[in-house]
Order: C-alpha cells, then structure tokens, then sequence
C-alpha cells in the first residue's frame, strides 16, 4: 500500500522544493506525490555526521590542450562583446523523469567538456579591458566557466538536492574541479546574474552581450533582461546579433584540430565493433518477430560500453523498411534474402560520434540483382570521393556521385529520360530514387557545423582537417509501381567517413567492409563466432 500524504506533508515538500538551491517552478511543478522524504530535524541532523570524504579525480582533460585556441579564435571574432554559451538543461522524457543528459555541442567546442558535464553549467567570455596588459599581449576576452558548486557530504544539499545532492547523483566535479578539468577558471553560478551584467549598455565603450539563445530559455531571459535594462531594446536585432555568434560557432567546427581528428577515428573504430556484434546475432534472429531491435539492442550495447551513447537514433532496417530513409521503429522481421541496411554510430565521451551505413544480405550471400544495385551505389560513392580533393565542394561530391546514379538507372530502362536531361536543373527525374543529399561535415553533432552560411558550407572549397561523409544510395520503395516487381522493397546505401588531407582524401571508415566479397567474407567470419 502506498504512504498516506497528508496537507502537512504537502506543505512540507513544497517548503522544501523552494528552498533548494537551483530549483524553479518549472522543475517543481513536476514533482508529483510518489513519496515523501523524512523531515525531522534529527534526520537532517543525522545525516550530517559519519560520512568519509568522496572526492572526485582531479586531472587535466586532454582537450584542454585544444580549448585556449578556439576560444582565442572566438573572442577575436567579437571584440569588447560578453558571449555566453549555456550547456543548456535536462530534458523531459515524461512526468519527472529526463533524457540522460548531453551538453549543447558549441559549450562542448569550447570547454572541452563532454559525457554528462555539466547541465546548467553556463560558458561566458569575457572582453578584456582594452588598456590591459592582455589586450596588449593580443588577449581579447577572459573565459570564466559558472556551475553548481558540489553538493557533497559537508552540505545539506547532499541529501536533500536530487539534481545536485551527492547523495542522489554521486561525487560530481565543483569548482575547483572543473578548473582544473577544463583550465577554464569556474565561479558558483549564483553570481552569473551579476556576471554578465557588469558593464553592459548601448553606449559607446559599454559592453554588448551575446548569448547562444535556443540552448536554455533560462539564460536566454536573463541576458534579455539585462539587454532591456540596459538600452538595448530592439529583439530583432539582438536576435541577428545572437544567430551571429551561432553562426560563427559552427563555422568554427568546420577544421577540426588533430585531437577531434583522433577523437572520430575512436568513434569509428568503436562504431565498427557495434557492426560485429550485428553480425554475430545475425544468424540467429533471422525470421523472428522484431528482431530489427534485437540487432539494434546488440549495436546500442555496443555504444554504452565503449563511448559515452548513440551519435544518433539507429536506424536497422531490413526488405521493405530499407528504402525508408528514416526508418527508426525497428520493429521489422529480418528475412533471410533481404537487404539489411543499417545506419550506426557510436558517440564517444569527448562526444565526437562516428556515421557509418552498410547494407547486408541477410543470407550472407549477394543475389545477382542485389551485387548489380550494390555495386552501382558502390561506384557512386566511390566518384564522390575521387571527386573530393583540396579546393573541391560539396556540390562537385554530389555532382559526381548522382551521374553515376543516373547513368546506371538510365542503363537499366528506368529513367524516363536520357542522363543529361535528368541530371539538368529542370530535370532530376533520377532523385526520385535518391532524394536526399550525399555529404555532410561530421564532428560533434552527426550533421555537424549545420548552423554555418551556405556560402560557407555547400558553396565552400574544402580544406584539409575537414571530416564529412559521403553516402549516396538506392531507395526502390515496396510501393513504386514504375519499377519492375523485382526492384520493389529493395533500399541500399553505403556511407563512409572522409578525413580530407593535404594529399587528398582519407577514407577514415576503411576498416569497415564494404566490397562485395569483402562484406560476405566479414558476414561469414562474424557468423562463425
């Protein structure tokens, strides 16, 4: 039977939430009556003694090593200006209870801080006073880093802070932790309000503030409040001002350092042994009800233990769900003489994820049919990377990898019209069977850098230290009545990751089969195990 709350307990538990440090209306009003903690004085009391000390590790992240550059290079770009980067909040999968938490991407750039470090933490970049020795050593802005301190056994929050309180969510890093974690000096958040105010104003040598806006509404509001108190009362504009700094942010991303380089090596390597243990149930969830989520559940396993989760929902995908390019359900048979697309990558702690797409015959073996249309998104793939050399961009690797698309449709009597008409602007009749794109940036985010300028991004020569995908495919729906019978239900696509050198480019993802004798050879040997 459950506890009998009274309007006393109530009102207890409503005094308490509202005490709590970091506590709002919004996480109170979630808070139902599924229990009741004690509330005695003596249990507070209590509960302050006979507890050894549990102190967290202290030492350097290795991406500390990389942070000074990029934040030199971001304060550079907005000289006098206050910018703020939240990590953002937990958030809500039902009632009281919230997604695992993962720092907003543009906070984990420039902290270095990855896993579940640290939510409500907030990122401010202060402008250096021009006067200064700084300033004259070339020094734009001061980073300074706002969390929670630690809720640990000294406090009362210990036990009575379920965000924070040790007690609740173990050691966790303070201030002096995150210092030294980040190399970033960290202050109590309570004193962000005053923080970010200090010398603001819209007269000439007060400072502006920018803020990343849709990270958390919070932090959002507050520097609204503080621009409105200030003299700058115009929201379009401060909101241009806001997209600039996004904007800049993901730009950023677009050359990774050498660290972020090794970091999406270890997500691919990680994304691979996620691709083994796939093939080794393979075999015996054949024909069994949902077993696209066994599969799943054997890649997902895979992800928690060697990296920090998924880069991004697993799409496994087997007959006729295949040519659904965001087929995530999972909930599909695997028949033997399918074609089994899966689209899988694992996100490291650092948070950099891998993107990988291989397409399987279930049975082990290739049809005739199946090498025929495997081989052709094979070859696309393969002009798009041949196409990706220093100075090229994102449209010549598309470019590349549709005429071969085209030209293998028009040669098997699909294609409505001839090649370079489909291929023409006024044409496309071939992406009825390829509609999406065949490249992206890859880094933190699957599809990184994605608030950057077209001009920067597909309209942008690529440059050495750039990481991308290149993943074009064949999506022959169940229901398209202008293939042969034969075709229907059939989707392929074959996705690798590409560092770009000053030598060309490098297939980070080779290890990882992919030719035909290669993928049955990789299918057989998993199988054996």
């Amino acid at each position: 039977m459950g506890e009998v709350i009274t309007a006393k307990d109530k009102e207890y538990e409503a005094e308490e939430r509202s005490q709590a440090p970091g506590s709002d209306q919004a996480m109170s009003d979630r808070v139902n009556n599924r229990s009741l903690r004690p509330r005695s004085e003596a249990f507070k009391e209590f509960m302050k003694t006979g507890w050894a000390n549990n102190e967290p590790a202290i030492e350097p992240l290795e991406s500390s090593k990389f942070t000074p550059a990029r934040l030199a290079a971001l304060g550079k770009a907005f000289p006098g200006e206050r910018l703020v980067i939240p990590a953002g909040q937990p958030k809500v999968r039902n009632n009281d209870c919230d997604y695992m938490f993962r720092p907003d991407s543009a906070f984990a750039y420039y902290t270095g801080l990855g896993m579940d470090y640290e939510a409500g933490a907030v990122l401010v970049l202060n402008p250096v006073d021009p006067d200064s020795p700084e300033a004259k050593a070339g020094q734009t802005h001061t980073p300074e880093l706002f969390v929670a301190p630690r809720a640990d056994n000294s406090t009362s929050d210990f036990f009575l802070n379920p965000h924070y309180g040790e007690y609740w969510v173990g050691p966790r890093a303070g201030l002096k932790e995150m210092t030294a974690m980040t190399g970033i000096e960290t202050h109590d958040i309570a004193q962000l309000a005053d923080a970010l105010s200090k010398d603001v104003g819209s007269e000439a040598g007060a400072v502006r503030v920018r803020v990343m806006r849709e990270t958390d509404p919070q932090i959002t509001s507050l520097v609204e409040s503080i621009r409105e108190a200030n003299g700058a009362t115009d929201p379009d504009r401060n909101s241009a001002n806001d997209d600039k700094l996004h904007e800049f942010a993901s730009e950023a991303r677009m050359v990774k350092d050498s660290y972020e380089i090794n970091e999406i090596r270890k997500a691919v390597a990680a994304t691979k042994d996620g691709f083994d243990r796939i093939l080794t149930r393979l075999p015996e969830v054949m024909d069994k009800p949902r077993s696209e989520r066994m599969l799943e559940g054997a890649f997902n396993s895979n992800a928690r233990e060697e990296g920090n989760g998924l880069g991004y929902d697993t799409i496994i995908a087997s007959g006729a769900h295949a040519p659904i390019l965001h087929w995530m359900r999972n909930t599909g048979v695997v028949r033997k003489g399918d074609m089994l697309l899966i689209d899988a990558g694992v996100e490291v702690d650092s948070l950099y994820t891998a993107d990988i797409t291989r397409t399987f015959p279930v049975g082990g073996k290739f049809t005739d049919l199946q090498k025929r249309l495997y081989q052709a998104v094979l070859d696309s793939q393969q002009a798009g990377f041949e196409a990706a050399k220093p100075g090229a961009t994102y449209s010549d690797i598309h470019h590349a990898c549709m005429r071969v698309i085209a030209e293998r449709l028009h040669e098997w009597g699909l294609l409505p019209v001839g090649v370079e008409e489909s291929l023409s602007p006024e044409g496309q009749q071939h992406r009825r069977w390829l509609a999406c794109g065949v490249a992206h940036h890859l880094g933190l985010d699957v599809h990184d850098c994605a608030q950057a300028r077209y001009e920067s991004y597909q309209g942008a020569k690529i440059t050495p230290g750039m990481v991308f995908t290149i993943e074009p495919g064949l999506y022959f729906a169940e229901n398209d009545l202008l293939l042969p019978p034969e075709y229907r239900g059939i989707g392929i696509r074959i996705e690798d990751d590409v560092l770009m050198t000053e030598h060309g480019p490098e297939w980070i993802s080779a290890g990882i089969p992919k030719q035909i004798p290669d993928v049955e050879a990789w299918m057989a040997d998993r199988a054996a195990k």
